[in-house]
């Protein structure tokens, strides 16, 4: 799999990928990459469905929010470019906006996909994200390397190459405003599980320091329709890392979901 740039069109503000034709699927990636990073998910998903990837405010090609952006501006930028109501997968940082469109804008979102999500950091993993947030001055490009690492550890390989060069060229501004916000936020709320009114799949690896299997399991028991699966042998970046495995499982929800549309 090769994660080469692919044309975008503007939907407002928002940059983003369409490809395929049937119910629609909004992909959300994570903070410092762009929507080549569901390369492999947009291929196989657009075969039964209508895909949007989007770049995320402040990355790719889509424009940055202000300085005092707030989860809401994101998730309320995103949900107005839909033209219809979407299945929506979001990852890492993503996530975390897939489930708050779903739980504030329950009338766009049929069903909600929550890769490698975050619900109620420890003190140690808190003090570590926000060391990181408050390092970043928005002026220069952070030095990609510590991340690298924890998503993919010391090998090389393509994916972890692409993600190298996303991570170099991303708007500081865009990435510093993105990342702080995820840093300040802690996932949903219970009370917001509690009511999510559509299907909702909780996955993340069992290698997976920081977006934990208890995490997604915590999550999953708390929905209503929710669900988890946790993937062997697997760290942060599924979409990429574990293409095939995770294609099949979207396949199958978004298949099931339409199905109670």
């Amino acid at each position: 799999m090769i994660w080469t740039t692919r044309p975008r069109f503007k939907v407002g503000s928002l940059a983003v990928i369409t490809s395929g034709d049937g119910p629609l699927v909004l992909l959300i990636h994570g903070v410092g990459l762009r929507a080549e990073a569901w390369c492999a998910q947009i291929d196989d998903l657009s075969r039964t469905c209508r895909v949007v990837a989007i770049d995320m405010p402040g990355h790719g090609h889509s424009s940055a929010l202000p300085d005092t952006a707030v989860l809401a501006d994101f998730t309320d930028g995103i949900v107005a470019a839909l033209d219809e109501p979407a299945i929506v997968v979001g990852h890492s940082f993503g996530a975390m906006i897939a489930l708050d469109m779903a739980i504030k804008h329950n009338a766009r979102v049929n069903g909600v996909v929550a890769l490698n999500a975050i619900y109620r950091r420890d003190a140690a993993a808190q003090t570590a994200v926000m060391a990181r947030a408050n390092s970043l001055d928005g002026k220069m490009v952070a030095d990609p390397t510590a991340t690298l690492e924890r998503w993919f550890g010391g090998a090389p390989s393509p994916q972890r190459n692409a993600c190298k060069e996303w991570l170099q060229t991303v708007n500081p501004v865009g990435y510093r405003n993105a990342y702080c916000i995820f840093a300040q936020e802690d996932g949903p709320t219970e009370a917001g599980l509690r009511a999510l009114d559509c299907p909702a799949l909780f996955v993340t690896g069992e290698q997976e320091p920081n977006s934990t299997p208890a995490m997604s399991k915590n999550m999953a028991a708390l929905a209503p329709s929710g669900r988890a699966e946790i993937f062997e042998n697997a760290a942060h970046m599924l979409p990429m890392t574990h293409a095939a495995q995770l294609n099949g499982l979207l396949s199958t929800f978004v298949a099931k979901t339409s199905e109670r549309m």
